[in-house]
C-alpha cells in the first residue's frame, strides 16, 4: 500500500546532475557533479575525458530548512521501531548491533519476510519525507518559470537557483534531497564514486571532437563511450591525467557512442540537448540509462587535466528504480524502498514525456 502525498509535484522524472572529471580520453538524468580526468588533449583534434566523481546535484542549507520534517526515515529505523520492545532488544543486542549487521534482517520486513526493496507493495510505509524548500541548482528544462504543464512534462512546482534564476526543474532533488545517503557527504554516491575507482565498472568517456582552439571553438562534436580499462591511478589516488582508455566495442561499434553538437566558449563547454545512453555501475548494480534531452556543460581547467561539470535532462523513473532495488535498502542510503516506490506512483505524471 502506498501513501502518497502530494505527488502531483513531486514525482516528474527531471534529474540532473553534476560532475568533476580529469582528462583521460560523465553524465546523468539528475542534477549531478562530475569529476574527471584527462585521457587526451591535442589542440585542433581531440579532447578526452574519463569520469570520475559522479553526484547528485543537491541544495544543502546550513540548518536543513529544505526538509521542514526531518530527514527521511531509513529502511532501518522504520524496521526496528516496528518490533516489540524485548523483540527490538533481542534482535539489535540492545541497540549494540550495528546498521550493516542488522541489514540482512531489516530489509526482510514484509510481513512473510519478504525483501521490502524487492517487493515494496507488500508493505504501508509512512509517506516519504521531500524536498520542500525553493532553492535548487540546476536548469530550466521545459521553458518556463511558473511549473504548469507543458508538452513533454506534467504541472509541477520550479525551484530558483541560488543566483537567483528562476524556473528550475531539478525533481529529482526534490525526491531525493531528504535522504541521507544523497545529501552531500552522504555514502550513497561516496562509495559508488570510490568502488568505480577501484574496480573500473561503469566508467564513462568524454570524447570532444573536431577542436580547432581548446578554449574557444564554435563548431565541435561531444560522444560518450564505456571504457573496459580500469582507472590509470596517480600516487595520491586519483587518476592519472592524459592516460589512454580502451572503448568497449560490440563487434566492429562502440557499444556505447551517442553524441551532442558543442560549442567552446573561454574554456566552457556547452552541448545542444539529445538524447544519450550511457553505461553506469554504482553500489553493486549496473545500468545503461538513456538521458532524454540531455545536455552537458563542462568548464575545462586551463591546463586541460581536469574539469567539473553539469549533465542535465530527464531520466527514467524506472530506471531509478531498479537502483534503488538492487541497493535492496542498504543502510547507506538512508532510504526506504517502499516510500520511494510510492512517491513515484503517478505513473500518468511520470511517464508523460515523450
Amino acid at each position: 500500500m502506498c501513501q502518497v502525498r502530494k505527488c502531483q509535484n513531486k514525482v516528474e522524472r527531471v534529474t540532473q546532475r553534476s560532475l568533476r572529471l580529469r582528462t583521460a580520453a560523465s553524465v546523468g538524468l539528475m542534477l549531478i557533479s562530475f569529476f574527471a580526468a584527462p585521457t587526451h588533449a591535442t589542440e585542433n583534434e581531440t579532447i578526452g575525458f574519463v569520469v570520475r566523481d559522479w553526484v547528485t546535484a543537491v541544495y544543502n542549507s546550513q540548518f536543513i530548512d529544505e526538509c521542514p520534517e526531518g530527514l527521511a526515515i531509513s529502511n532501518d529505523e522504520l524496521w526496528w521501531r516496528s518490533l516489540a520492545k524485548d523483540e527490538r532488544a533481542q534482535l539489535t543486542n540492545n541497540g549494540q548491533r550495528s546498521k550493516l549487521e542488522r541489514y540482512p534482517t531489516a530489509m526482510r520486513r514484509g510481513p512473510d519476510g519478504e525483501n521490502v526493496c524487492l517487493n515494496p507493495t507488500v508493505v504501508t510505509d509512512p509517506p516519504m519525507r521531500v524536498i520542500e524548500g525553493i532553492y535548487s541548482y540546476g536548469a530550466n528544462l521545459d521553458g518556463n518559470s511558473d511549473g504548469r504543464a507543458m508538452p513533454k512534462t506534467c504541472a509541477h512546482e520550479n525551484f530558483n537557483h541560488p543566483d537567483g534564476t528562476t524556473g528550475i526543474d531539478n525533481q529529482m532533488y526534490r525526491l531525493v534531497g531528504c535522504v541521507p545517503g544523497w545529501r552531500k557527504g552522504g555514502l550513497t554516491e561516496m562509495i559508488a564514486n570510490e568502488r568505480r575507482a577501484q574496480n573500473g565498472l561503469g566508467m564513462i568517456l568524454i570524447e570532444i571532437t573536431g577542436v580547432e582552439d581548446a578554449r574557444n571553438d564554435d563548431d565541435v562534436t561531444v560522444a560518450f563511450y564505456r571504457s573496459v580499462d580500469p582507472f590509470a591511478m596517480a600516487g595520491d589516488g586519483q587518476p592519472l591525467p592524459f592516460s589512454s582508455y580502451t572503448i568497449d566495442m560490440a563487434g566492429a561499434k562502440p557499444r556505447y557512442g551517442d553524441s551532442l553538437k558543442g560549442q567552446i566558449t573561454n574554456g566552457v563547454l556547452t552541448t545542444d540537448r539529445g538524447d544519450v545512453s550511457l553505461p553506469f555501475y554504482a553500489n553493486y548494480t549496473f545500468m545503461h540509462p538513456i538521458i532524454k534531452d540531455m545536455d552537458l556543460r563542462l568548464e575545462i581547467a586551463r591546463d586541460g587535466a581536469s574539469a567539473t561539470g553539469l549533465v542535465t535532462g530527464y531520466y527514467d523513473t524506472d530506471a531509478f528504480l531498479h537502483y534503488i532495488g538492487g541497493m535492496q535498502g542498504h543502510t547507506s542510503s538512508g532510504a526506504s524502498c517502499p516510500a520511494i516506490q510510492c512517491s513515484l506512483a503517478l505513473k500518468s505524471c511520470v511517464r508523460r514525456y515523450m
